[in-house]
């Protein structure tokens, strides 16, 4: 094992070996040190959370210059920025966080915006069915269906807990959808290509992963 980041491939390898019990809060880092390597004890968050990465490192995106990118199967492309999107109406609510893995984190305060007012200056046309969100993390990306998208708890979320995101959650903008299991809330969403078909199959679907990923009926 060489010293990247690890991956959720990775953990669910040490999962197989029964070490997965023992990522839990601040013990976190105790544990994993002579387990993983040694990076992995900077991404691994308090409070329950875990973090996971597909790369060496998460990306680092400078709020100045970042822009997400909105086209496809719309009347008109779109381009926000950060400040753009801060200045869409913004909407808080609270809900559960859960992983594929096993491990949840409740009462999460995300701030953001809704995917149908999110599109609403694109134009979605008639014919468009899917919603496919790209990560600056190169290569992850996955899909909703509208309906999915357009549901009353799905956002895009800036904020967690009254705070900006952070880089290890996401920042600046990601996907939360509580009711999926945490790999369809693509974090570093740079991109949402609006799709007439719901036939592109996400970075974790490839991998075995179900695509409709509800909470307790799915993997």
């Amino acid at each position: 094992m060489d010293d990247r980041t690890v991956g959720r491939a990775a953990f669910l390898g040490l999962v197989g070996v029964g070490v997965a019990g023992l990522f839990y809060g601040r013990d976190a880092t105790k544990v994993v040190g002579g387990v993983v390597p040694s990076p992995l004890k900077e991404i691994v968050p308090t409070s329950g959370w875990r973090i996971y990465s597909i790369g060496r490192e998460l990306p680092r995106l400078d709020p100045s210059s970042y822009r997400l990118t909105i086209a496809g199967s719309v009347e008109r492309p779109v381009t926000y920025t950060l400040a753009d999107l801060r200045a869409l109406p913004q909407v808080t609510q609270v809900s559960d966080f859960h992983c594929v893995t096993g491990w949840s984190v409740y009462d999460v305060t995300w701030k953001g915006v809704r995917f149908r007012q999110l599109l609403a200056e694109a134009g979605v046309r008639p014919q468009a069915k899917a919603l496919r969100f790209v990560s600056a993390e190169v290569p992850y990306d996955d899909t909703l269906s509208l309906p999915q998208a357009y549901a009353a708890d799905a956002l895009l979320a800036l904020e967690m807990d009254g705070k900006p995101l952070s880089v290890p959650h996401g920042f600046p903008a990601r996907v939360v959808m509580p009711r999926m299991y945490g790999y369809k809330n693509v974090k570093w969403v740079s991109r949402i290509e609006v799709q007439p078909h719901l036939d592109t199959v996400g970075y974790w679907e490839q991998r075995g992963y179900d695509e409709d990923a509800w909470v307790g009926a799915s993997n």
